[in-house]
């Protein structure tokens, strides 16, 4: 068995322009100070990162690890998030997603597909140019807006949508495998891969690309009813990634899964802060470290109630009170009485 590597954090929801959130080297040094040993970087945001210059020279991967490791943290690994959801967008949120785009291929779908594709390439270049094995992304979606079946869906649609949303992935997939890199898909709700039928959906498509991975984050499970345990068996060798995130899931007489539109805090499915929603992650960092999971736990905050800065130094302390040590011997060693092959048939009474 292997060890869960960690506390980690992922940046994304705490990059600013206040200070200590607005540079590498000063969130680097928060995060530190919180008590985490790792940090997962968004490649988008500017303020920490070059994507560019990561992709092109491994002296500025050198360099921008260097600092972190000075502040007392590792780079767990990129995320491309906001350019993988634009690698496969429908037109309903076309205005939606724009803005996750560079503005010189702002209201141009094919121009901003194309550049998504180039940005999840180009991060996956950096991370092997860091020694990094894991990058985390979203699929994107063609066939969200089906998701319920009404009107009745036409005959074709929802395998014509995952047929494209293959064709798209496969060059980038095939260039992850030359960088020795893992894909890892958030399966998360709004993604075409939203759960594990979809995964597999795409996954026969892709003819089960050996970089074609999941990030794990029950939290999403949570929100849809399904049971997040049971997902760690079935796609244990698939789970490269892990997101630590909690949720609640308190169904009333007036709402339920969707939450009638109701703002965060109204909602019958919400996110929360660790340790105070309803994941038991007692048992989910105990097949974990069943499993040979030895990724990073990487607390992704988010909380509609509770201070992120709060939510944050109490993830580390959470995750590190949760990652299990995982034992060189069994238990019962004590008791061994030293056998043989002899002295079992002997037992056995076949000697």
């Amino acid at each position: 068995m292997k060890t869960i590597q960690g506390p980690a954090l992922f940046l994304a929801q705490f990059a600013g322009e206040d200070a200590p959130f607005n540079s590498w080297d000063a969130i680097t040094k928060w995060a530190a100070d919180c008590g985490y040993k790792g940090v997962q970087v968004p490649s988008w945001d500017a303020r920490l990162f070059d994507l560019e210059a990561a992709a092109e020279s491994k002296d500025y991967c050198d360099t921008f690890k260097g600092e972190a490791a000075d502040n007392g943290v590792e780079v767990t690994e990129l995320s491309t998030h906001l350019q993988g959801q634009l690698v496969a967008v429908h037109p309903a949120y076309d205005t939606a997603f724009d803005g996750f785009a560079d503005p010189s291929v702002q209201g141009n779908p094919q121009a901003r597909q194309a550049w998504a594709v180039d940005q999840v390439k180009k991060a996956i270049s950096a991370s092997a140019n860091m020694g990094i094995k894991n990058h985390a992304t979203f699929s994107g979606a063609l066939a969200w807006p089906y998701v319920y079946p009404w009107p009745q869906r036409p005959a074709g649609l929802i395998e014509s949508a995952f047929d494209e949303l293959a064709n798209r992935w496969r060059p980038i997939l095939d260039h992850a495998d030359a960088n020795d890199v893992n894909i890892c898909y958030e399966i998360h709700p709004g993604e075409d891969l939203h759960d594990g039928a979809t995964f597999e959906m795409f996954l026969e498509r892709v003819n089960g690309h050996a970089r074609c991975n999941m990030l794990y984050d029950p939290s999403h499970y949570v929100l849809q009813c399904m049971d997040y345990l049971d997902n760690i068996d079935i796609y244990k060798d698939r789970i490269k990634m892990f997101h630590v995130k909690d949720a609640e899931f308190n169904p009333t007489g007036r709402q339920g899964v969707y939450s009638g539109y109701q703002p965060w805090v109204d909602r019958a499915g919400r996110f929360r802060s660790l340790g105070d929603g309803q994941v038991d992650f007692a048992a989910i960092f105990s097949k974990m470290a069943a499993n040979d999971f030895d990724g990073w736990a990487v607390v992704e905050w988010e909380c509609c109630l509770k201070h992120p800065e709060d939510g944050a130094r109490e993830g580390a302390q959470f995750v590190a009170d949760h990652i299990i040590r995982v034992t060189e011997r069994a238990f019962d060693d004590f008791a061994d009485g030293g056998t043989d092959e002899a002295a079992n048939r002997k037992m056995l009474g076949i000697g």
